[in-house]
Order: C-alpha cells, then structure tokens, then sequence
C-alpha cells in the first residue's frame, strides 16, 4: 500500500471509530442515569413556587433536593436507576410523598400537596399532558427558545405542541453533533485530494465523507425547520445566535457541494481549479466554522 493509501485509510479508521465512539457515549449517558422532573400544586391545583422537593434512595439513603420554580416545576437529574421516595413540601401549604422506581431517562411524577395530611400515597409513575417541559442545566430553557412563563402553563394542546417542539429540537441537536464527525474528516481529507489522477483515493474519500455530511446535514436542519412554532414567541440568548448562524453554514452547505463539483470535474480533466471552483476550499472552511459556532451558541451559557 503506498503512502497516500496509508493515509487515507488511517483517516477512514479515524473516522469509524470517532463516530461509534460518540455514539456510544452519547447512548451511554443517556441510558445509565436517570432523572425525575414534576410539578408540585396546592390543594386547589395552583402551582406552588419555592417548594422544597426532596429525592431520597431507598437503598442507600443518598438524597438529592431542588426547589420549584415560578410555574411549580421542579427536576433533579443525574440519579442512578432504583427505587426513591420524592417528597415535597411547601411551607404553609402542606406536603405530599411518594415511592416511584426510577429507570434510565426521565420520568415525572406530579405532587399535588394536601394541607395538614399525611404523605400522598404512592402514584403511578406516568407523565402529565399537563406537565410543562423540563429544564436542563445543559440545553437551552424554554424561556431561550421563546416561550413566556404563561405559555409554559398552557392548556393540553399548547402542551402537546411544547412536547413536540422539544423532541424535536432536542434530535436536531445530536443530529448536529454527529453531523460534525464526517464534516471534520472531509476537511482533513481535502488536504490529500489535490492530485491530477483521475478517480484518485483520497479524492473519493473525500467526496464521499463530504456526501455524508450533506446528508446528515440535511436531517439536521429537518427537524429545526419542521418543529412546530408558536405564534407570537421571541428567541433569546444563544438561540438567537444559533438561528443567525444558520443562514451562514446553511448557504456554505449549498454552495459547497457545487462548488466541489467544479473543482472535482476540472481536476479530472487534468486542469488546474479555475474560475469560481477556487472558492470550495474557502467557502467550506467557513461553513464548518459558522456551524461550530452554532453548536457552542446553545451549549455554552453567556
């Protein structure tokens, strides 16, 4: 095997193993941990703001607290999976308790509390249509993505549709990140795609990991297009940032393709890259920074 195969098989192997790397990790934190998440309400159903909701594991006795927030919700992640009494208790109104077996991912349980009573007796572990959608300490709030406190409190549809927006927001976000394996590994293969020879390995390499990213791409900006919108909403935060960027990378991934397929088609026919097919290489070192930058817009808080 001869030195440009070498590296281009080093690449490959390079590749395969960041992707299933990344992969396995993220099912890997998705699937060991688990988290709960609720709404505590007073006996007339209002919610109560500054409750104190306690998660206790009956086997090891470790506790875990939060406190609700201005819409009553309340979440504590990061639990391992078992068995856990959830407490909550809300200063003058009354309190409530109750034993749930916690598996990986999230799970709600709602805690109406009852004044003066003893703990609520044990409830199924079901999620509430009218439960509004949890926060996270890593993914954008729903007052980021637009949504007004009342909002967050809307009726069955208005939930549906918040439910709806958040899956699929949250796919268009590891989409995103798995997107950026094969876009990294076509610009590192572009350094070796140059030569004149037609049909050249690291020149099909390259143009193949460059087909996958368009692709992974294309179902990335799916489901941030198809999530259903809320009239009247208002962006905030990094999201602003993150959607701007979109007409950047999301216009260098149209032009990038076709710009490479100049320079391809002339570098087969034994020509130098001329005219317009010169700006491949700039346009797409652009496009893989302006979606970069919009990846660390909604994972970094400023």
């Amino acid at each position: 095997m001869n030195r440009d195969g070498k590296k281009v098989l080093s690449v490959l192997v390079f590749t395969i193993v960041l992707f299933f790397l990344l992969a396995s990790s993220s099912t890997w934190a998705q699937d060991a941990r688990a988290s709960v998440s609720g709404t505590v309400t007073d006996p007339t159903g209002k919610a109560v703001t500054g409750a104190k909701v306690t998660v206790k594991n009956v086997a090891s006795g470790e506790t875990s607290e939060a406190q609700t927030d201005a819409v009553g919700h309340y979440s504590i992640a990061n639990l391992a999976a078992g068995n856990y009494e959830v407490t909550a208790v809300g200063e003058g109104i009354g309190t409530n308790s109750t034993k749930v077996t916690l598996s990986a991912g999230e799970q709600t349980v709602n805690l109406p509390l009852a004044a003066g009573s003893a703990p609520y007796p044990e409830a199924p572990n079901a999620p509430s249509s009218s439960q509004a959608a949890p926060a996270s300490k890593t993914e954008p709030s729903l007052e980021d993505l637009g949504f007004s406190k009342a909002q967050q409190q809307g009726n069955p549809q208005q939930q549906a549709l918040l439910d709806k927006r958040t899956h699929m927001l949250k796919i268009h976000q590891r989409m995103g990140l798995i997107t950026t394996i094969p876009m990294i590994a076509s610009v590192v293969t572009s350094l070796n795609s140059g030569g004149r020879s037609e049909g050249t390995a690291s020149r099909d390499l390259h143009v193949a990991l460059g087909a996958l990213t368009g692709d992974l791409y294309g179902i990335t900006a799916y489901y941030a297009i198809r999530a259903p919108k809320v009239p009247g909403t208002e962006t905030r935060g990094g999201i602003k940032l993150h959607k701007a960027l979109a007409w950047v990378h999301g216009t260098g991934m149209v032009l990038t393709p076709i710009l490479g397929a100049m320079a391809f088609s002339q570098k087969n026919n034994g020509e130098k890259v001329h005219g317009i097919a010169q700006a491949h290489g700039p346009v797409a070192i652009v496009t893989a920074g302006a979606f970069g930058a919009a990846l660390l817009s909604v994972s970094v808080k400023f």
